[in-house]
């Protein structure tokens, strides 16, 4: 392999940049050929004596360079191929720089680039230097003034970051924007975005009664769908001065839709720029998840603004310093949503549905990641390519370490720890121990002797940790001793010491509750205080806690509303699963119990088909799902989450060897099982389920359709002779997209009778003139079972499809090689992944290590399928040229 290998960086070399950049002037000719930019840079000694001043730039054409106003010679700078070197000699000086970029060549779609007709800039993590040369790092903070001129036919539209000082038209067709960020801001905050777009936008007014202008941009002809949008950012807004006091500080909040984005959507300053499918929605054309979708990436972004652009990262290990703690802000957010105008247990139910949701993710994702060669702390230790650390351990995972903090401290000790946090650092880059610092300010006021010194080792720790759960009972005491015990296995290139690492115990929060053997809630004495929902704080290899007045030996619930991201180990019958799951008072943990129930089936199907058994029905499972759909106290959402089986990727992770054949086969097994044994009760919801009156996206509306959803497909997977009837009526008749893809998947995944093919072609029919619409179509394909290779290459071949746009690729290629665990685990599979690494990193790099992370964790298959992935893996790594991305990730998976 021949790759442009970027040398490894550490944490610990961080050194500050020796030059403040207090103001920055950008004048942009806008055209998609080549934008010509000067960049005027006021630079003042931070450190003493005088030192190199190194620029960042990329795939830049240099024009001129000069310093106060004096051109510089060539051999008075040094140009690189990624960096430009000067010599200055004074404390406080200025440098003009012209260069040009060109943006209709950029496929990686960082820094200025083309999408349709409109130009559009990402900057995160490191895009910046792909515009101008420039200090590209987060704790570069400046004050920017830019001015956009462009052609006024093409370009009607001039957007920058903060505040629209002047327009005015230019003799020569073109015409000018000038803008003004009133807040010191990172580079990678920067944005511009050109165009001709539809705007909606409404006059909000902030708690202290300043107006703001909030705007929503996409693109012609797409208005109609952004109202949802703007209803989403309004309430983010109100939410975010409601929960935590937090009120925006610009006379204007702006979003733009892109068609092409490698992300979801990006937080600059007063400017987000998001993926289209996070902004445009109606009826017809998104479902239900998505508009919940769209609700939490808008609140995510506009929380940026205080944890990310107000405090910033010192550098990019402290990632999760914005990131872990806004996707708390965001799931709390969601869930303050949905238990909007409900209280007592209808809003706990509510809440839980969200907790239930966000849990699920991680496991899918994080655990499986924690595992693997690409195991990391919340705050990496080093990286070679920033972009493979934009991870759900960084994100998902960093949230519930902030969560922890919010449970340590409760709600209003949490607000005071914020509160802290921004009247220290309000304008600074700073780092994650910055953030422990404020909350530690208030913890150590309710716990005095106590500090969060244990705590921060989730910071620097990789793993999932497993605490096991020990239960002994002194009946003549009416006392039982709860002994938790902790450990987390070596990861990632821990597994590589001799001998591994040993670690050392983590501060972990563990909420936990008891029920009588009749289901009844427990409150049991600890401390002489006497609790339903008592919060233990494991913070040693093992602590025993023993509790009083408890008369019979109790049913634990463990681990309540998921108060630590561990592994709970903990040996019980069937019984106790099947009591928790009818009867326990935490929401959370019910789903739990359930989930329990069915993954110890799943996993005992799995092994039983490996022995070529065929194993009896499970009369356990069936008759708690029985009391579930028959219990009218429970909300159709939370129906819908607690009656859904494990996932595919879930459940693989708990086969050793992994085996996802035997995985997809026992699931779908016990999926008609459940679907036929139930008919009736499924029946029953399905007819129950009807959602009333016009569409809405409120949550119980959609918690009826996603119960109705699930009883037709578990009516097509137990074969109902009214199932496919059923489907087919809800599809031609639905007057929503939630129905029509909920009778559409569930005749793609369960029939293949004509009927279902052409309502896969009537669905083309209708809505292959919607991008968003026809991802779908992509995806449902992608993921059918019986879908091949050769299926996804006919499907590359169709004149919808584009490797090169990210949502495209996604909904076909990620889709296939990342969920469709029968189509891909087979030798031609994992050749087609490899080509699809190797194609998408000539394009867009960061996409292509997305995808190139799907078999990591190829050494725990059985074989022969170990072997055809570590050759997949290493034809990969023989390719001639390779993206650091790429290589990265590679590298560090055959090093197993």
């Amino acid at each position: 392999m021949r790759t442009d290998t970027a040398p490894t960086i550490s944490r610990h070399d961080y050194q500050p940049y020796p030059y403040r950049l207090p103001q920055v002037k950008l004048s942009f000719d806008l055209d998609p050929a080549r934008t010509r930019v000067h960049a005027q840079l006021v630079f003042e000694s931070a450190s003493a004596g005088w030192q190199p001043l190194v620029l960042n730039g990329q795939d830049l054409e240099l024009e001129s360079v000069a310093i106060d106003g004096r051109p510089l010679r060539a051999d008075e700078y040094v140009l690189q191929a990624e960096t430009l070197t000067l010599h200055p000699r004074a404390d406080r000086y200025t440098v003009d720089i012209v260069s040009v970029c060109k943006p209709e060549q950029n496929s990686s779609l960082m820094g200025l680039y083309v999408s349709g007709s409109q130009l559009f800039t990402q900057c995160e993590a490191e895009g910046f230097r792909r515009i101008t040369w420039f200090p590209d790092r987060p704790d570069v903070m400046s004050q920017y003034q830019v001015v956009l001129r462009a052609d006024k036919q093409k370009y009607p539209l001039l957007l920058s970051n903060g505040n629209l000082l002047e327009q005015r038209d230019l003799p020569d067709g073109r015409h000018e924007a000038r803008w003004e960020d009133p807040h010191p801001k990172p580079c990678y905050l920067f944005a511009v975005v050109a165009g001709d777009f539809d705007c909606r936008e409404e006059q909000a007014r902030t708690q202290s009664g300043r107006p703001a202008l909030l705007q929503v941009y996409s693109d012609r002809g797409s208005g109609g769908k952004t109202l949802w949008a703007l209803e989403c950012l309004r309430r983010s807004l109100e939410w975010d001065e409601r929960r935590f006091g937090l009120e925006l500080d610009l006379d204007r909040f702006m979003i733009v839709a892109a068609r092409d984005f490698n992300m979801g959507a990006m937080e600059n300053k007063g400017l987000n720029v998001f993926n289209s499918s996070y902004v445009l929605a109606d009826k017809d054309t998104a479902t239900d998840a998505a508009y919940r979708a769209i609700e939490a990436v808008i609140g995510h972004e506009y929380f940026h603004n205080w944890t990310g652009n107000r405090v910033t990262c010192r550098d990019w290990f402290q990632l999760s310093l914005k990131e872990g703690l806004t996707v708390f802000r965001d799931q709390e957010f969601s869930a303050d949503m949905l238990a909007q105008g409900l209280s007592g247990a209808e809003a706990a139910s509510a809440r839980a549905v969200k907790r239930i949701d966000d849990v699920s993710t991680l496991r899918i994702a994080q655990f499986p990641e924690d595992a693997g060669p690409m195991a990391h702390p919340i705050r990496p230790e080093s990286y070679q390519e920033i972009g493979n650390f934009y991870t759900a351990t960084v994100y998902e995972k960093g949230a519930e370490v902030i969560r922890m903090q919010h449970t340590l401290l409760g709600e209003e000790g949490f607000r005071a720890g914020l509160e802290e946090y921004f009247r220290r650092h309000d304008g600074q880059a700073v780092t994650c121990d910055d953030f422990v610092d404020a909350m530690e300010s208030v913890y150590v006021q309710k716990h005095p002797g106590k500090n969060l010194g244990v705590f921060r080792r989730w910071y620097a720790q990789a793993g999932t940790p497993r605490v096991a759960v020990d239960l002994r009972y002194d009946a003549d005491a009416h006392a039982c001793a709860v002994t938790l015990t902790q450990r987390c296995d070596p990861v990632g290139i821990e597994k590589l010491q001799d001998p591994p690492a040993e670690k050392p115990p983590l501060h972990i929060p563990f909420a936990l509750g008891m029920l009588d053997r009749s289901g009844a809630a427990l409150k049991p004495e600890l401390d002489g205080t006497a609790r339903d929902t008592v919060l233990l704080e494991l913070r040693e290899a093992q602590q025993t806690w023993t509790f009083r007045n408890v008369p019979e030996r109790p049913v634990l619930s463990l681990l309540r509303n998921f108060s630590a991201p561990v592994i709970v180990e903990y040996e019980r019958p069937d019984t106790e699963l099947m009591l928790l799951a009818g009867h326990d008072t935490d929401p959370f943990a019910r789903w739990e119990a359930g989930q329990e129930l069915a993954t110890r089936r799943l996993l005992a199907l799995v092994g039983a088909l490996r022995q070529g058994q065929d194993p009896a029905a499970d009369t356990a499972l069936v008759e708690t799902w029985r009391r579930l759909l028959g219990d009218a106290a429970l909300t159709p959402a939370y129906k819908a989450r607690v009656l859904s089986l494990p996932a595919e990727k879930e459940l693989l992770e708990k086969t050793s060897p992994m085996d996802p054949l035997g995985v997809v086969q026992a699931r779908r097994q016990l999926r008609a099982q459940l679907g036929a044994a139930l008919a009736p009760e499924w029946l029953s919801a399905y007819h129950s389920a009807q959602d009333a009156g016009d569409y809405s996206p409120d949550p119980l509306s959609a918690g009826l359709r996603s119960l109705k959803n699930l009883a037709l497909s578990m009516l097509m997977a137990g074969a109902h002779p009214q199932a496919e009837t059923l489907a087919l009526e809800q599809y031609y008749g639905a007057g929503n997209m939630t129905a029509r893809m909920g009778a559409l998947s569930a005749l793609v995944n369960h029939s293949k009778s004509p009927e279902c093919a052409q309502a896969l072609s009537h669905f083309y029919e209708q809505w292959q003139h919607d991008p968003l619409v026809m991802d779908k179509w992509f995806a449902l394909q992608a993921t059918a079972p019986g879908t091949t290779v050769e299926t996804v290459r006919a499907l590359m071949l169709h004149p919808a499809f584009s490797l090169r746009n990210p949502n495209r690729a996604r909904s076909l290629i990620f889709q296939f090689c990342m969920n469709n665990l029968e189509g891909v685990h087979h030798a031609d599979g994992y050749a087609f992944w490899a080509e699809q690494v190797i194609a998408l990193d000539e394009l867009n790099p960061e996409i292509a290590a997305r995808l190139a992370r799907a078999f990591d964790n190829w050494a725990r298959f059985a074989e022969p399928q170990r072997s055809a992935l570590r050759s997949a893996l290493q034809s990969i790594q023989d390719r001639e040229k390779l993206s650091r991305n790429v290589a990265e990730i590679i590298s560090k998976a055959l090093k197993i």
